[in-house]
């Protein structure tokens, strides 16, 4: 599995109140927590969002309340992927659960800068600064995560492997 596009870049600690202000927890809806995505710390997110499509971040990315809401308005505004320094454990299993991928590397998450283009095989561990032409090792991730991913998240998958009689 690969995925390249161009990166949007933010800093530390960027908490779950600012992926999605608590104000827009009363629905479930996925096209309008993606309207409110990251407004509260970047007005131009959704402009932006439109031809980049992997955030890179600082440490503790997703610190906070242990909303599910925050990595859904995130995976609903087209983001492929987050790659930072480190993340907030909660965030990070939320994330993988509805298929949006996360990588934690602080190489990689201090060097790539705001609109550098990047390119991850999740099957290789490769993190790659295509604008500066550098590489960066990473673990790969498990088959059955990416298998989890490719199936739009764990509900997804679980429904999946059932209709195909596999329990």
């Amino acid at each position: 599995m690969i995925i390249s596009d161009k990166a949007i870049k933010y800093g530390n600690n960027v908490d779950t109140d600012v992926i999605i202000p608590a104000r827009y927890l009363n629905t479930s809806n996925e096209d309008e927590l993606a309207s409110h995505c990251f407004e509260d710390l970047d007005k131009d997110f959704l402009e932006k969002s439109k031809d980049r499509k992997i955030i890179i971040a600082g440490e503790n990315f997703g610190c906070g309340s242990s909303r599910e809401h925050a990595p859904i308005s995130i995976k609903a505004s087209g983001i492929k992927l987050i790659i930072a320094e480190s993340f907030a454990r909660i965030f990070f299993r939320n994330a993988i659960n509805i298929g949006l991928p996360v990588i934690a590397n602080a190489e990689a998450a201090k060097s790539i800068k705001d609109g550098d283009i990047v390119e991850v095989d999740f099957s290789r561990g490769i993190i790659k600064d295509v604008t500066k032409d550098i590489e960066f090792k990473t673990n790969p991730f498990p088959e059955f995560i990416q298998k989890l991913i490719s199936s739009g998240g764990y509900v997804n998958y679980v429904k999946s492997e059932v209709s195909k009689g596999n329990k």
